[in-house]
């Protein structure tokens, strides 16, 4: 073997021992396992009003896009999902991307063109993380949830034009982030608030709009949002949606937009459809709302510590990365996926099993899976 080879070995073996060995689980399109893993909260990915969709682009354009959106790739369905999206959102105009990722990563990037600091929450997700870095832009990290901290950064640096990011709904405890009190403090300052909405996006705020509509930020001109178009919408992609000046600056500058293959027409087609399935579906968000509740009461009764769910997504605490693996195997064994996350996925270090709140699993079937959670505890 190559030194290369024998350096990534070794690599391979710290990881192992650590705990944080990763592994790829692939399912069959059976379904046999009662999903709280995936992000589908509203079990849209399968609702007949979206396949129909979805099927109905592949008949028109067929399987690709065939180039990226400035050679090829945009299509009458690219447009009138970004028009049915930013009217959604209560955004002036909005950009679709081939996933969220890239969505965060030209968001923040394009923004540094006019701020030269960052301000990012402590618990922001990988891709918020990466756009900062990408960006090349002083970042200082705050607190998590702390708009007084974030307030006493920006005052330290008065000649600087910032930038604040966060998420509305933290991907990995689902903890609410305070937008109100965030963009008072940078509409304060001259500051431009980022909100990565994707796990609020059709479960919170009025027709399920998000946690920037939630908070009454939707439409002003110094909050951007994003979001991805694969969890409660069932699909793929993702969107930036703010001033028609910063998405006219994303068409012209926006590496990962310019260069990207489009997002495939099929998938545009389910996930327009799937927009107007999630804005009329208060019903399923009720549910969403119950069944959180029902976790809290199932899962502190058994003596674990747990905080209501702002939106779909619910953490509890494991002893270590190792016991969480664990932990999530035996719940795989007995016909229940759940998600495993250890570091560098949490940024406090510790490990958690999460668990994902889905609209489209039988009652029977949601309640059996709490059951083989508390049974398979470590």
């Amino acid at each position: 073997m190559t030194s290369w080879l024998d350096a990534l070995e070794r690599l391979a073996v710290s990881r192992a021992k650590a705990g944080l060995t990763r592994q790829l689980r692939p399912r069959s399109a059976a379904g046999l396992v009662v999903d709280l893993a995936g992000n589908d909260y509203l079990g849209l990915s399968v609702h007949p009003a979206v396949i129909e969709g979805s099927a109905r682009a592949l008949d028109a354009y067929g399987l690709g896009a065939t180039g990226s959106r400035l050679v090829r790739g945009s299509t009458e369905a690219h447009a009138a999902l970004e028009s049915a999206l930013a009217g959604w959102l209560g955004a002036p105009a909005a950009l679709v991307f081939s996933s969220g990722y890239l969505a965060n990563l030209a968001a923040v990037r394009g923004l540094t063109a006019v701020c030269d600091l960052i301000v990012s929450d402590a618990y922001n997700h990988a891709s918020l993380i990466d756009g900062c870095k990408i960006s090349g832009t002083r970042t200082i990290v705050a607190p998590h949830r702390d708009p007084a901290a974030v307030a006493a950064i920006l005052d330290a640096h008065p000649d600087r034009t910032a930038l604040v990011v966060t998420e509305s709904v933290f991907s990995v405890d689902g903890d609410l982030a305070p937008l109100a009190a965030l963009h008072a403090v940078t509409s304060a300052r001259g500051a431009l608030l980022l909100v990565d909405d994707a796990h609020a996006l059709g479960i919170l705020g009025p027709a399920g709009a998000g946690g920037v509509m939630a908070a009454g930020l939707a439409g002003l001109d110094d909050v951007i949002v994003t979001a991805t178009l694969s969890k409660s919408l069932g699909g793929a992609g993702g969107v930036v949606a703010g001033p028609a000046q910063f998405i006219e600056h994303l068409v012209d500058t926006g590496r990962t937009f310019i260069y990207d293959t489009a997002l495939p027409p099929a998938v545009v087609g389910g996930v327009h459809a799937a927009v107007r399935v999630a804005r009329a579906a208060d019903d399923r968000r009720a549910v969403l709302a119950a069944r959180g509740a029902q976790v809290v009461e199932r899962l502190t009764g058994a003596g674990f510590e747990l905080r209501p769910p702002a939106a779909g997504v619910l953490s509890v605490h494991a002893p270590g990365p190792e016991a969480a693996l664990a932990w999530a195997a035996d719940c795989h064994d007995r016909g229940v996926a759940v998600g495993c996350f250890r570091p560098p996925s949490t940024p406090d270090g510790s490990s958690r099993l999460r668990l994902t709140l889905n609209a489209g699993v039988a009652d029977e079937a949601f309640a059996h899976a709490l059951d083989v959670i508390v049974e398979c505890a470590p």
